[in-house]
């Protein structure tokens, strides 16, 4: 059996989500929609099996699961949508912008036939599942806390640039985007997290993301979780999350590649360099995951309260603390 997925949103995202599915072989792509018609045409281009649709409602009749890869404005409006269609819903984080109306999205997606998932596409990756094996095997020791280090040249980067919005300071900005993966990664690995305090700083146009944050957390029992993020400088994107163990620390670099050291150099916790495309693999993985969750059956994929947990934790980090 089959699930058919329809892809409301056609971006950068939805152009992966909608490439996977095809390569997967339990989805079936059976509508897809967006706004923009560059978007479409971008889809089309890669895709022209898949059927286009002139709506959003159009693109998802019949389907299973509904994939949303708009912008957070949107969302809740089309998973709700969904949700009472009889439909899985299949969303992209951030959750939303709005704490009062995610509240009220996650209690009302608890009460359709499925509760809803959110894209953080860690959470069935290779990686992942070697850190949980060496945690669980006693190879880290105690998790001492983890530390957080997104730098990027210009924000957004060259290939999101399509995406607008990214750079508003109303739904875009890297925190939402990127440091809100490492966030749920934190959380998975530590728990429940609470901000402690929160320094961002913003461009003098208001209207714009945040340049630079510094950021605090801390678990119930005391143990930190650092984020320091940058923008501006010559230099290439980094992305690292380091995991501190009493024996052994892990690392990851650029979402997939994952790294260990027992006090000496970073080694490779496995043979990332085989020629086997870790962003692939990873959305394969995820897709897996989506179809034991709309099987019903147990799954890694992130809740809806996972998500809700991490946007709270991602808007009060953009607030600031005094």
């Amino acid at each position: 059996m089959t699930n058919k997925i329809a892809i409301i949103g056609l971006g950068i995202m939805g152009r992966r989500m909608l490439e996977n599915a095809l390569l997967h072989p339990k989805f079936q792509v059976t509508g897809a929609w967006d706004p923009a018609a560059a978007s479409v045409a971008k889809a089309l281009a890669m895709a022209p099996q898949v059927p286009m649709a002139h709506s959003a409602a159009a693109a998802t009749v019949g389907a299973d699961v509904v994939y949303l890869a708009c912008p957070p404005g949107p969302r809740k409006a089309y998973a709700l949508a969904a949700a009472a269609a009889g439909q899985g819903v299949f969303m992209e984080k951030p959750l939303g912008t709005d704490n009062a109306e995610s509240h009220d999205l996650v209690a009302r997606l608890k009460t359709a036939r499925l509760p809803g998932v959110v894209n953080f596409t860690q959470a069935a990756s290779r990686g992942f599942e070697e850190l949980r094996r060496a945690i669980d095997a006693g190879e880290t020791g105690d998790l001492l806390g983890i530390d957080i280090v997104v730098t990027y040249p210009s924000w957004p980067r060259a290939w999101q640039i399509e995406a607008d919005w990214l750079r508003q300071r109303a739904e875009g900005g890297y925190t939402r985007e990127v440091i809100s993966h490492f966030l749920f990664l934190a959380g998975r690995f530590l728990g429940p997290l609470t901000l402690r305090h929160a320094a961002p700083r913003f461009p003098s146009d208001t209207s714009l993301c945040e340049l630079d944050i510094l950021a605090r957390l801390e678990t119930a029992d005391g143990r930190p979780v650092s984020v320091l993020g940058t923008t501006g400088g010559r230099q290439p994107d980094r992305q690292e999350v380091t995991v501190r163990g009493s024996k052994r620390s892990h690392q990851f670099r650029e979402f997939y590649q994952l790294w260990r050291s027992d006090g000496g150099p970073w080694l490779p916790a496995f043979d990332w360099t085989t020629g086997e495309d870790p962003r692939l693999s990873a959305l394969q993985r995820q897709l897996t995951e989506v179809d034991r969750w709309l099987s019903g059956q147990s799954h890694k994929l992130a809740t809806a309260d996972e998500a809700l947990a991490v946007q709270v934790l991602v808007e009060g980090m953009l607030a600031g603390t005094t």
